[in-house]
């Protein structure tokens, strides 16, 4: 190399420094200054429920929806929305660009011809993905961005539980998955994960007792084993025994009969008070983050549907479906103080939701004026040399200000949480 060096040089070990700076992950204030035990929020007050048992009666009717008003109501170019990537830089998880005929192979074997013409009772026989588009192979924005790459694939719809009833609409051309309705979303599934369903299965498995699983990820069996359960799982049951869905050869759905652990599982709806809130969000602090539902952890939407599942109150699949199952409260015109003094007047603690764009949070109450909220979160926004942007990474459920990171010397102030903060969601008060 010349003893001289080029300007060009020391302006890609400039950058190189920097970029390697905005990669560095640094715990965040918040996490020592506020206990990240959801007990010691649940201290001061006596917390209920006062509509529980009528929520609980609307969360059956959701749940069973498919099997009891068996349509489907939205049109095939909504169905097919997935068909939108195809206009956009995707990469596969080779980081390899997906190419058009990558595209044209999953569109053909979409088989949208067949749109609604099965229209099929069905039921899960194990946790299973909701894929965006009949493939396990995964899709990437540019992986090299900040906030792009792994975790966040794009044809991850969603994660789905066992013995949770579906719609099938139609089978993909190599009838390899089955695209199906579930109570909140839609989207595509192994077809070895699910079975079908007739009306005398459906008889027996509407016991109309049900249980919730109320520990995370724990494992049943009989004689071998069957499935890694999540929180909020609903087992219906009679004589203490608990029905799990499984398949004949013939893929019809028949009954199996098991016993779980008692600490495991709870009478549904678990009752709203201080001792069951500590232990549902005890369950779910600190799990890691999964966007999705991928590799079985949760995101910031499923993370506050199932804490609230287990107490019988349902809340539809994504953020911004959310906002509906509750009284809504629009502060997005509010100043950042104002929004604070807005949630400390009118949310209700783990009560109540507070909405952003693209995520969710459970709102625990306040200290010293402070909003507080527990939410799964992939992490903070930064922005370093030449204003590139970057994440500083947290990757799980955690309790926090609306202002988590604010210390860090790269934090990006631009457009903080807190100036995203579109609105609250009090779920008692419908």
């Amino acid at each position: 190399m010349s003893k001289i060096l080029k300007p060009t040089f020391f302006l890609f070990i400039i950058i190189t420094f920097f970029t390697a700076c905005s990669n560095k992950n640094i715990q965040i204030q918040d996490l020592k200054t506020y206990s990240q035990n959801p007990k010691d929020y649940l201290k001061n007050e006596s917390f209920k429920f006062k509509n529980q048992n009528i929520y609980n009666e609307k969360f059956y009717d959701k749940y069973f929806e498919v099997w009891n008003n068996p349509s489907i109501k939205i049109s095939k170019r909504a169905a097919s929305w997935g068909f939108l990537y195809k206009k956009k830089d995707i990469y596969l998880q080779n980081f390899s660009k997906a190419s058009k005929q990558w595209f044209d192979k999953q569109i053909q074997n979409s088989n949208f011809k067949e749109f609604k013409s099965k229209l099929q009772k069905a039921i899960t026989i194990k946790n299973s993905n909701i894929k965006v588009l009949p493939t396990k192979q995964m899709m990437f924005y540019n992986p090299y961005n900040a906030g792009e790459g792994f975790p966040f694939d794009y044809n991850q719809n969603s994660s789905i539980k066992i013995n949770t009833p579906i719609l099938i609409s139609h089978l993909s051309k190599d009838k390899a998955w089955a695209f199906i309705k579930t109570s909140s979303f839609y989207g595509w599934i192994d077809i070895r994960d699910i079975a079908f369903v007739d009306e005398e299965f459906i008889k027996k498995f509407k016991t109309n007792t049900y249980a919730v699983a109320v520990k995370d990820k724990f494992n049943i069996y009989k004689n071998y084993f069957i499935e890694n359960i999540q929180l909020g799982t609903i087992f219906p049951y009679e004589k203490d025994k608990f029905f799990i869905a499984a398949k004949k050869s013939n893929q019809k759905a028949f009954i199996k009969t098991i016993n779980i652990n008692k600490e495991n599982i709870s009478l549904k709806p678990l009752k709203f008070n201080n001792k069951n809130l500590t232990k549902i969000a005890q369950e779910l602090i600190k799990e890691q983050y999964g966007w999705g539902g991928i590799l079985g952890f949760r995101d910031c939407s499923s993370f506050t549907q199932d804490f609230f599942s287990s107490f019988g109150i349902y809340l539809d699949r994504n953020s911004k479906q959310q906002i509906k199952n509750g009284k809504y409260y629009k502060i997005k015109n509010f100043t950042n103080k104002k929004k604070k003094e807005f949630i400390l007047k009118n949310a209700k603690a783990f009560k109540s939701l507070i909405y952003l764009k693209g995520h969710i949070m459970l709102y625990i109450g306040n200290i010293k004026g402070e909003p507080l909220v527990m939410h799964n979160v992939w992490g903070v926004k930064t922005r370093v040399f030449l204003n590139k942007k970057g994440r500083n990474i947290i990757g799980k459920n955690i309790i926090s200000s609306l202002e988590f990171g604010k210390e860090l010397e790269t934090y990006d102030d631009t457009n903080t949480v807190l100036d995203k903060v579109e609105g609250i969601i009090i779920l008692d008060e419908k």
